[in-house]
């Protein structure tokens, strides 16, 4: 296919479609919509917003990189790569200054795929992209002692530096129902592998300790945090908010905007080559770049974060069966299902069992072999 047009691989996908191949996307549609609850919850925590927030990224984004996107399977939400920057300005500019900046984000993304740039940034060396990519999954490391220790220090300092040497200082406050909860979630991780490959560990990690921390407060036992402690969750879409523009605001979050959107085309399409060789398919990377483009130009309305291409939902995608972008769509509406009808459950998930998990998927992205 000539990657000069756009063209959505959905439009191609409804050819010739059927109950059979429905099916299939339907079952991975729900098994990435599952594994990506935890992820988008964590996720959104970590950058700095609510729960609720990294959720309706993952609905809305998702939903529209899937229905024009250029890949077939590609899964599209929050990511961690994106922690760190987004956490950065937010500690600057504030809620409203993500919501700008993103918005920047895609429309530079649009312009990119417009340009046919696509095909570009392919060339950008893998040991760069390996080494970026390390570099924050030590610092998403490093943002998760607080709550895996369950120092409860709120007032946290935005370098390396300062926040390690505030967690050495404040190690005297270690509280223990918290950091057991954490490391037995890091072992379930590890180690559930071996019962079954079909429930990702995250998601059963996510499901006891929310069960044994309900089960404690029950009974009164125990002190530490849960969602609930620290955020209100609304069963619903949040309502669109205006995005103000000028020529300041722009010019001061130019840069910010122009991180995002290298960021996210690098790792969407990075994402789309690794499964265009596991699926024998050639992805279209400048409709990819429109779809990443319109998600994030459409996501900040709703107060979200910046959306990308994520490899692993990609490939749990794949590895279920899914093969065309309706298994996307469906996995957005399986969130927004769960955001409507389960919102509320969420509020027990104790803080330290989500470091646990976030721990674990900076280990996975440091590439450290």
């Amino acid at each position: 296919m000539n990657e000069s047009f756009f063209r959505p691989k959905l439009f191609d996908a409804i050819r010739g479609y059927n109950r059979e191949r429905f099916m299939a996307d339907l079952m991975a549609g729900i098994i990435v919509g599952i594994v990506a609850l935890p992820l988008a919850i964590a996720f959104g925590i970590a950058s700095g917003v609510s729960p609720e927030t990294g959720l309706v990224t993952a609905i809305i984004g998702g939903f529209i990189v899937s229905f024009l996107g250029g890949s077939s399977v590609q899964i599209g939400g929050p990511t961690g790569a994106f922690i760190v920057i987004v956490y950065g300005i937010i500690h600057k500019y504030g809620i409203d200054g993500l919501i700008i900046a993103t918005f920047i984000a895609g429309v530079l993304l649009l312009v990119m795929g417009l340009l046919r740039l696509g095909t570009l940034i392919k060339f950008i060396p893998y040991p760069i992209v390996v080494g970026f990519t390390a570099g924050i999954a030590l610092t998403i490391f490093s943002t998760q002692m607080n709550d895996l220790f369950g120092l409860g220090i709120t007032d946290m300092p935005g370098d390396f530096i300062s926040k390690w040497w505030t967690y050495f200082t404040h190690f005297s406050s270690v509280n223990f129902w918290a950091l057991g909860m954490g490391l037995l979630s890091i072992g379930i991780i590890i180690y559930s592998p071996r019962l079954t490959h079909k429930i990702p560990g995250s998601l059963i990690a996510i499901v006891l300790m929310t069960v044994a921390a309900y089960l404690l407060r029950m009974q009164g036992i125990g002190a530490f945090e849960t969602i609930g402690d620290r955020f209100t969750i609304s069963a619903q879409l949040p309502k669109p908010v205006g995005v103000e523009l000028n020529l300041e605001t722009i010019r001061l979050l130019f840069p910010s905007a122009f991180t995002i959107a290298l960021l996210g085309a690098i790792e969407s399409l990075l994402s789309a080559s690794v499964a265009d060789g596991v699926i024998s398919e050639k992805h279209n990377s400048n409709t990819e770049l429109i779809a990443q483009g319109a998600a994030n130009i459409v996501v900040p309305f709703f107060g979200g974060i910046p959306v990308t291409g994520a490899i692993a939902r990609t490939m749990t995608n794949i590895n279920n069966g899914g093969r065309t972008p309706i298994a996307g769509i469906v996995h957005a509406v399986v969130l927004l299902l769960i955001l409507l009808f389960l919102g509320p459950l969420t509020a027990y998930i104790p803080m330290a069992c989500l470091a646990g998990v976030l721990i674990m998927v900076s280990y996975n992205m440091s590439g450290w072999r």
